[in-house]
């Protein structure tokens, strides 16, 4: 059994993978560790690149697109670490964050997940522990005042903009683009749903580990550049509206009857109220194209979320068939 078995998912980012995949045993030391890569069916040579550049990497090679949650379930299953890191492949490991990560863990055997500091590319702070999805977070995001008042812990609770990520303490979630995972807590509670395909996997988990009376734990000390939305910027549309279906997949599984249609109805009233500003904002702008792609597509969110909210979901056969 090694230290830390680190699992990087990629669909069609080669260069992205190359450059993490390099960060991670430049900047890895102190600890055993193997890497295990899960490729997503992609396209553009990253499998063929991975082979030549990491011979030493373990490689799973889909023939389709799993999604990012099915396919770090393999990459779990076939892991033999005492901890799992999910680690994103847009991201840059720095200054030995793996290492200091498991060193944190280790000093902390009532953490199920720890996260580290995550940065923007310009080095500005990524917020990336939030609270779990609820009517009243849902209602307070969509307001959109935690950006007039960002130190207000009631306006910014759910992304806790109120607080600088610079200090340890407890939280709700961490973000799955580095959350390093405790193999006993893993096999206590089960692997990620892979009902929620991309998005939604991270809150659902810690929640569950939660409930089995495990901690999850934010560090500073460890860093990590995060770039961000390379995957799913290839269809933005589309990914948009599965982020939304995925909080409300939580709400389904996790709160009442009432509070879920309530969800609904809010993340209706959210995007439908954005399509006049859209729309607006096309008449003025060179790219007006994306501009009506937007509105569009909220209009259709909206929509959706009034009559059958499935439609949101990129995985809808999976998700016909659990929920």
């Amino acid at each position: 059994m090694v230290d830390v078995s680190v699992i990087v998912v990629a669909w069609n980012v080669k260069e992205f993978v190359r450059n993490c995949l390099k960060s991670v045993y430049e900047q890895t030391n102190g600890i055993t560790f193997e890497v295990i890569y899960v490729d997503n069916a992609s396209k553009d040579g990253t499998c063929e690149m991975v082979a030549r550049d990491f011979p030493q990497v373990i490689k799973i090679k889909n023939n389709e697109n799993k999604g990012f949650i099915m396919a770090n379930n393999q990459g779990i299953e076939i892991a033999k670490g005492r901890y799992i890191l999910l680690l994103n492949s847009d991201t840059i490991v720095l200054n030995n964050a793996i290492g200091k990560t498991v060193e944190f863990a280790d000093k902390h055997p009532e953490a199920a997940v720890v996260g580290c500091k995550v940065f923007n590319p310009n080095l500005s702070l990524q917020r990336t522990c939030f609270k779990y999805p609820s009517v009243l977070n849902m209602f307070l995001s969509a307001t959109y005042l935690y950006k007039v008042f960002p130190r207000s812990r009631l306006f910014g609770r759910e992304h806790m903009t109120w607080w600088d990520f610079d200090d340890v303490r407890e939280v709700d979630v961490v973000c799955g683009c580095f959350s390093l995972v405790r193999r006993k807590a893993i096999e206590q509670v089960g692997l990620m749903d892979q009902q929620y395909f991309v998005y939604g996997d991270d809150p659902d988990w810690c929640f569950r580990f939660r409930q089995n009376d495990w901690k999850i734990m934010f560090t500073p000390d460890a860093e990590i550049i995060h770039y961000g939305g390379q995957t799913t910027k290839k269809a933005a549309d589309k990914f948009k509206l599965q982020l939304f279906g995925s909080k409300l997949i939580f709400m389904k599984k996790h709160r009442s009857r009432s509070a879920f249609v309530f969800a609904c109805l809010l993340t209706a009233i959210f995007m439908l109220l954005r399509v006049p500003y859209w729309i607006t904002a096309a008449l003025g702008r060179k790219d007006r194209n994306k501009a009506i792609q937007t509105a569009k597509t909220y209009l259709k969110g909206g929509f959706y979320c009034l009559t059958n909210w499935k439609k949101l979901l990129l995985n809808k056969q999976v998700i016909e068939q659990k929920l």
